[in-house]
C-alpha cells in the first residue's frame, strides 16, 4: 500500500530519473502535500535509479501516461 493516494503517471513517460521525481513533486502540488516532497526526495535519492524506482512506487499510486484522468 503507497503511503499517498496520489496517482503519478509514470508508465511510459520519459525514465530519466529526474524527470520521473519532477512528475512526483507536481503531483505532491497539485494534491497539496507539497510539504512531503523533503522525505520523499531525501528517501529517493539515497540510492540507485532501482531505488528511486522502488521509492516512488512505495509512495504513489503508479499508473499509464495513457490512462484517463478521469479513472480513479
Amino acid at each position: 500500500m503507497p503511503k499517498t493516494d496520489i496517482k503519478v503517471r509514470i508508465i511510459g513517460a520519459d525514465g530519466n530519473v529526474f524527470n520521473l521525481l519532477g512528475i512526483c513533486r507536481r503531483a505532491l502540488g497539485r494534491a497539496g502535500k507539497i510539504e512531503l516532497w523533503d522525505e520523499f526526495y531525501k528517501e529517493a535519492t539515497s540510492g540507485d535509479y532501482n531505488h528511486a524506482l522502488v521509492t516512488i512506487a512505495d509512495w504513489f499510486v503508479v499508473c499509464s501516461v495513457d490512462e484517463s484522468e478521469d479513472e480513479d
